[in-house]
């Protein structure tokens, strides 16, 4: 009898779920709805062996995601040499298994622990074996089988990007490509439609459209326009399960901004400006501001200015503020209200920046009216000239009046006007103005060469408001006349050899005059006439400006004339004429043959034994001796020390001692010096006391020193006789002051000078009980008492 031993693997289809076995059925072909037995048979231990075969297995699908409270059933494992004994036992190994995938050793049923997703983790790979419990052997061969998981519609659509940003221009045709979003969904895209997405637009109709396959957004709408709404924010969903009602989906969020094209022209807000400018205003200065609105922005906003036309087309001019873009109006000439007090300015602005896709919308362009008043102002006086040249001649007395100026005010009311001559341009009043009609007149005398050219400046200020003023330069230019002679060019002094021929030129002269000559100078030269007929030398004339001296005898001598002093006149031959005397120095020298000069002077000849220098220089040695000798020897006598008066120490004037001073006693050494009375001229006359305050400093008067050995006695009455007349002499014999006599003293004050009553009542009885260094002191002052009282 054969045996077969069989084990089954039964696998359930899955748990009694309806959302299982409905999709298992559909993907598995042959998949039973109930248990599926696979039998694997071997031979019998007594017939021949027959070989095993693999285990047979179908892909197995597990659902994911699920949400039961148990575990999840997979399948069960079975033997057919299970005797339901419990001496098998089933093992598990692979991914997954004792963690995701058990398996009950007995029985051999599968379970999953977990939920499974298939977005993690799509295939496990297990394998299944049966052994036997005693002896730990395998009673089946090992076999792997798949445990693959069955997905679901459990994952949205995501976008690439939370939010995309894109910008198109405006006024874009319909149809312009915008952007392109992108969603992926983590589904199996092999399985179903889970995984196939759908787009389509949630927000931003009418503006943009989406394509639902491939996500491009485009316009929908035709002509944008910027600056009528600048932002669009476009909602975007991408749905999965084809787009069908309840598949999953994700919205993104697209900001679509317009950007500027120039589709606007340039508009002023109103067609007429007004603006008022002063008169004063200068040059290049601004007057006003215009400006025209534009709605594009950037380059496209753009603007030039510029004046077309109108009568003050070259009186102002205009700029663009590229800040703010604005036609700034800037005065290009000198106002005058007087002339013309209003101007009409037709100004044009234009976009620099066309875009000839739109110049169908009408011109980029605008003009306005612009209207300026000139206000009037006080202006100051203005001359008729900008600037004054005059000629007046050097020899015009004072007072004489050279030119005038004229100066009056612009204004309407034509105030009055005084003229005045800046002082810094002429700083020695050579000039002086009439402050009424203008006229400049001389006040000093001119000379032309001195200074040819005056430059003065006139000031004209109106009376009413003097500084309203204005000033003119005036250039005086002096002209000449004749009013000086000619002279040499240079001082002439020449020589004449005394071996001389007559009639040789010994000097060419020439002269120079000061003054102008139109025509050019014309110079006579001749002898004076005192000189002309006992002279020794000719002149002639070389009416070419110079002259040459010419020596009329044939020798000289000098010892008899050593020099000639030639008087020579020269004349100019303008009006009036002019000469001047000119002295030309002539001396006669000795010469050699060749008329070379060798000596000039006649003074070594008449005086031939004179000292020579050598003598000369020794005299002035031995006087210059003597001084230093007799400077030396008197200040060695005024150096030498006188003897003193008293030598001996043991002159009996040591001990005069002086009862006139009531200084500090016996103590006191500043009260009196005795070495001035052995030397009386050693005594500092400008020693002051230092024991009293001198009421007055005077200078004290210088005495005549004592003769040597002159007695003590004579020299003080000498000196009190001088000090009792002199009334600056210092009060030697002054009382000294007491006023302090420390803390504690039983004697108190012993001044009487601060006693506030009079010597009569003073009562110095008291004087008795001090003790015997006041009893002389009591006897004094008791006996002057009782005096008083007889």
């Amino acid at each position: 009898m054969r045996t077969y031993h069989c084990f089954w693997l039964l696998f359930w289809a899955g748990q009694p779920h309806q959302s299982f076995l409905t999709p298992l059925s559909k993907r598995t072909s042959g998949f039973p709805e109930k248990e599926k037995v696979l039998v694997l048979s071997g031979n019998s231990r007594q017939d021949h062996h027959r070989s095993k075969r693999s285990w047979m297995w179908n892909q197995f699908f597990l659902l994911e995601e699920y949400t039961g409270t148990d575990y999840q059933y997979v399948g069960k494992l079975h033997s057919d040499q299970d005797k339901g004994d419990g001496s098998l036992k089933y093992i598990l190994s692979g991914d997954g298994a004792g963690d995701l995938f058990i398996i009950n050793e007995n029985t051999g049923d599968i379970q999953a622990t977990k939920r499974l997703d298939r977005e993690e983790k799509p295939v496990y790979i297990l394998r299944a074996q049966a052994i036997n419990r005693r002896t730990g052997r395998p009673v089946e061969p090992e076999s792997e089988f798949i445990i693959k998981i069955h997905d679901i519609n459990d994952n949205e659509p995501m976008f690439t990007k939370d939010v995309y940003n894109a910008s198109i221009p405006e006024m874009s045709d319909v149809g312009t490509f915008v952007v392109q979003v992108t969603a992926t969904d983590a589904d199996d895209p092999t399985y179903g439609n889970s995984a196939k997405v759908v787009y389509s637009i949630l927000q931003g109709q009418p503006y943009f459209s989406v394509e639902s396959e491939t996500g491009i957004i485009k316009t929908a709408l035709l002509n944008m326009d910027r600056e009528n709404r600048e932002q669009y924010q476009v909602v975007i969903q991408a749905k999965d399960m084809g787009g069908q009602m309840g598949g999953l989906s994700g919205t993104t969020t697209v900001n679509i901004t317009l950007t500027d094209v120039n589709d606007n022209p340039p508009r002023f807000p109103q067609s007429t400006y007004q603006f008022r400018a002063p008169e004063s205003t200068p040059p290049d200065s601004p007057v006003g501001r215009i400006k025209a609105n534009d709605a594009d922005v950037d380059e496209n906003a753009e603007i030039e200015y510029s004046i077309t036309e109108g009568d003050g087309y070259d009186m102002f001019g205009i700029t663009t503020d590229k800040d703010t873009q604005e036609g700034i109006i800037t005065v290009k000439k000198a106002l005058d209200f007087e002339n013309k007090s209003l101007y009409i300015l037709k100004v044009e602005a234009t976009n620099t920046h066309v875009d000839p896709r739109f110049l169908y919308l009408g011109p980029f362009k605008d003009s306005a009216t612009v209207r300026i008043q000139v206000e009037d102002v006080d202006e100051p006086p203005v001359f008729s000239r900008p600037a004054y040249i005059m000629e007046v001649k050097e020899d015009v007395p004072i007072n004489s009046v050279i030119g005038t100026v004229t100066a009056q005010d612009p204004d309407a009311a034509k105030n009055p006007v005084k003229y005045s001559v800046d002082r810094h341009t002429d700083m020695d009043r050579v000039f002086n103005i009439n402050s009424g009609n203008g006229s400049i007149f001389t006040s000093k005398p001119l000379d032309r060469e001195t200074l040819l050219w005056h430059n003065i400046t006139v000031i004209a200020a109106e009376i009413n408001n003097p500084k309203q003023s204005s000033r003119v330069p005036v250039f005086i230019k002096v002209l000449d006349v004749n009013d000086n002679a000619p002279e040499f060019a240079m001082f002439y002094e020449t020589f004449v050899c005394e071996n001389a021929k007559a009639e040789q030129l010994i000097q060419t002269l020439s002269a120079v005059d000061k003054d102008d000559s139109y025509s050019g100078h014309q110079f006579s030269f001749s002898l004076a006439p005192e000189a002309a007929s006992s002279s020794n030398f000719t002149l002639q004339d070389n009416r070419d400006n110079t002259a040459g001296i010419f020596t009329r005898k044939t020798r000289y001598n000098r010892h008899e004339m050593s020099t000639y002093f030639l008087p020579v006149v020269i004349s100019d031959n303008d009006y009036p004429i002019q000469s001047s005397t000119e002295t030309v120095t002539i001396r006669v020298c000795a010469c050699d043959h060749r008329g070379k000069m060798l000596s000039c002077n006649a003074e070594a000849l008449i005086h031939p034994t004179g000292l020579s220098t050598g003598a000369l220089i020794a005299i002035l040695l031995c006087i210059i001796i003597l001084l230093v000798t007799v400077v030396l020897f008197a200040a060695l006598r005024r150096q030498r020390k006188k003897e003193p008066l008293i030598i001996s120490k043991e002159d009996i004037r040591d001990n005069i001692v002086s009862y006139n001073d009531e200084g500090g006693g016996e103590e006191d050494t500043q009260a009196f010096d005795i070495g001035t009375l052995r030397n009386p001229e050693a005594i500092d006359d400008n020693k002051l006391r230092r024991d009293i305050v001198p009421e007055t400093l005077f200078m004290p008067r210088r005495t005549a020193a004592a003769r040597d050995n002159t007695d003590v006695r004579d020299f003080i009455n000498q000196r009190l006789k001088e000090n009792d007349t002199d009334p600056t002499a210092p009060p030697y014999d002054s009382l000294a002051t007491y006023a302090y006599e420390g803390n504690g003293s039983v004697a108190e004050s012993l001044s009487s000078l601060e006693s506030v009553t009079t010597d009569g009542d003073q009562d110095y009885d008291y004087l008795s009980d001090w003790g015997p260094r006041f009893k002389k002191l009591a006897d004094m002052y008791g006996t002057m008492d009782s005096d008083k009282d007889s």
